[in-house]
Parts: C-alpha cells; sequence; structure tokens
C-alpha cells in the first residue's frame, strides 16, 4: 500500500503525537542515593522538634532517618531564601491535607493528620526550612509526589 504525501504527513504526526503523549504520562523519580537508601531503611529513633517559640508553634518529627537525612543529605541552612520556602511549604501543605482528607484515595498510615500552616504567619526561616526538607524526604523516601515538582536535593 502506498501512502499519498498527506497520509505520510498524517501518520507521522500521529505518530509523534502518541509518542510525546506517552512521554508526558511518565513521571520521572528523583534518583536516590545509596547513602539515602541507608537512611531511609534506618530504624533509630530520630525525633526531630521544630519549634518558634515566639509563636508557640511547635511540630515533631518521628521519621526514622530524618534527622540523619537533614544533617547529611539536605541542602545546608542559607542555601533556599526563605521566601522559596514559604512557597513550596504552602504548596506541599495544601497537597498534605488534601490527602489527609481522602484516606480512601491516599494512604492514611502516611497522611495521618492536617498541617496547621499558613501563608500570613511568620514562621521563621529555621521552621520553614526543616518542614520543606521533610516534604523532601518524605517524598523521596515513600515515593510520594506532592507537587509538580521533582523532590530533588
Amino acid at each position: 500500500m502506498k501512502l499519498s504525501r498527506f497520509g505520510y504527513y498524517f501518520l507521522t504526526l500521529v505518530i509523534l503525537t502518541a509518542v510525546s503523549i506517552y512521554s508526558c504520562g511518565q513521571q520521572s523519580q528523583p534518583t536516590v542515593t545509596n547513602a539515602e537508601k541507608d537512611i531511609f531503611n534506618s530504624t533509630t529513633n530520630d525525633t526531630v522538634t521544630i519549634e518558634n517559640d515566639s509563636l508557640e508553634y511547635e511540630v515533631i518529627i518521628i521519621d526514622p532517618g530524618f534527622n540523619t537525612w537533614l544533617q547529611s543529605i539536605a541542602r545546608p541552612r542559607g542555601f533556599y531564601s526563605q521566601q522559596f520556602l514559604e512557597n513550596r511549604n504552602i504548596q506541599f501543605v495544601n497537597e498534605w491535607n488534601r490527602r489527609v482528607m481522602m484516606p480512601q484515595t491516599y494512604n492514611s498510615n502516611l497522611y495521618e493528620m492536617q498541617i496547621n500552616y499558613t501563608s500570613d504567619i511568620d514562621y521563621g526561616y529555621e521552621v520553614n526550612y526543616q518542614i520543606y526538607n521533610y516534604f523532601i524526604y518524605f517524598q523521596r523516601k515513600y515515593n510520594q509526589r506532592l507537587t509538580g515538582f521533582i523532590p530533588r536535593i
């Protein structure tokens, strides 16, 4: 069967469209290093308390390995601006809270309770830094995506 010039172009367009749609549907996963895998498999109690005394704000993270990951893998303090951290945190928190409200769709062992975080409060750099890094840690450890951003370090 011989295709006309139009048929050839149309067939090429269909194939390219199919490949593009397939490629867009493939979600990239972050590359997790062996050092991270070791930390993720840790069972040592590694509790981190995030607090801002002046706001009477406290978050306790009980996820084995997070403190070790924060100290050894995460970007250092000062790498990101506070505004960057706040912008990402509000996105992460909104998606997290949405998932908490949908236990039939999302694993309720991962998304247990809502996070009370609002953009109109200045939590300070340290609180934002640690919360942001916990979200990155969480996404990498449990292979989750809270936003369209690939959780990179």
